[in-house]
């Protein structure tokens, strides 16, 4: 099956893309905020005990994230002055409220995360996800104050409905879809890719190749430069970078999180915003006339 939701295009071909001041990169912080069922597997750092009900090494740890580290987390960004762009389940609401005060407080972009990162929605029915979707949404505009405009899936999964279904409820862009440095347009009205990382995602180095500190740094801030060197040439691109506070803000890995940050909130060739600004400005861009 040949996917149909969005066109072949070389980057080499397109019309120059400008990021404000003329930087040649926009970088914004992918902050996952997430639940985690006890009765259902889910993220591990052990497969000993993967799938017993409960599951305490598994589940604590990544219960350390929600209790713990994303509080490390937020030290930081305001001593940086840096925004997040939050990917957020639904269930964050109802059980880590505390967060989400932390967030609103400080004017964090929402994103549309799934109910859980318990529960994929790849084999639901078309009518499933519709509710499913709408339920989502209403629980995070209720308690954020704001209407999500952009959407990555648990485990960046989907159907092939999800997009016409997520610009049914006002979505505009998508995370899902890791192909690309640049925004571009979908076959949906009004919808978007905005680009995410699975590469530089803290899941895949530290949890899938076992990375040390320091490579996480030099790996991040090499590609972070390539990336200069490439909006130099006149068309901009987008660092994003994924982060799960069980992960990267463990006590053994956030001071390598926060020399990467500091070395991107100190530069003058970056624009350091969130991937909602980032999906508007590349729209008022479009629609200008050339």
């Amino acid at each position: 099956m040949d996917q149909e939701l969005y066109r072949c295009s070389a980057i080499v071909d397109r019309p120059p893309l400008r990021w404000p001041e003329g930087k040649p990169v926009a970088f914004y912080l992918g902050l996952n905020i997430e639940h985690f069922r006890l009765e259902l597997p889910a993220t591990s750092t052990s497969p000993a005990t993967v799938g017993l009900v409960p599951d305490p090494m598994n589940y604590g740890w990544r219960d350390y994230g929600v209790r713990v580290g994303v509080w490390r987390l937020i030290e930081l960004l305001d001593r940086l002055g840096m925004p997040a762009s939050v990917n957020l389940n639904s269930e964050v609401c109802e059980h880590y409220p505390r967060i989400i005060e932390a967030g609103v407080e400080r004017g964090w972009s929402w994103i549309g995360h799934g109910k859980s990162n318990s529960i994929l929605q790849a084999n639901m029915g078309i009518e499933e996800e519709r509710t499913y979707l709408r339920e989502m949404h209403e629980v995070i505009c209720a308690a954020t104050g704001t209407a999500p405009k952009g959407w990555l899936g648990p485990a960046l999964t989907e159907t092939l409905n999800t997009p016409a279904l997520l610009a049914e409820l006002g979505y505009t862009f998508l995370l899902d879809w890791c192909c690309d440095d640049q925004p571009f347009d979908l076959n949906v009205a009004g919808m978007i890719s905005v680009p995410y990382s699975v590469d530089i995602n803290d899941i895949t180095l530290f949890l899938g190749r076992n990375l040390p500190g320091e490579e996480y740094v030099r790996m991040i801030l090499d590609g972070l430069d390539q990336l200069v060197q490439d909006g130099r040439g006149g068309s901009g691109r987008v660092l994003a970078l994924p982060i799960h506070p069980f992960i990267v803000n463990q006590p053994s890995r956030h001071r390598y999180l926060d020399r990467v940050l500091t070395e991107i909130a100190a530069r003058d060739d970056v624009w350091v915003t969130t991937s909602d600004a980032i999906a508007d400005h590349y729209v008022s861009q479009k629609e200008q006339p050339s």
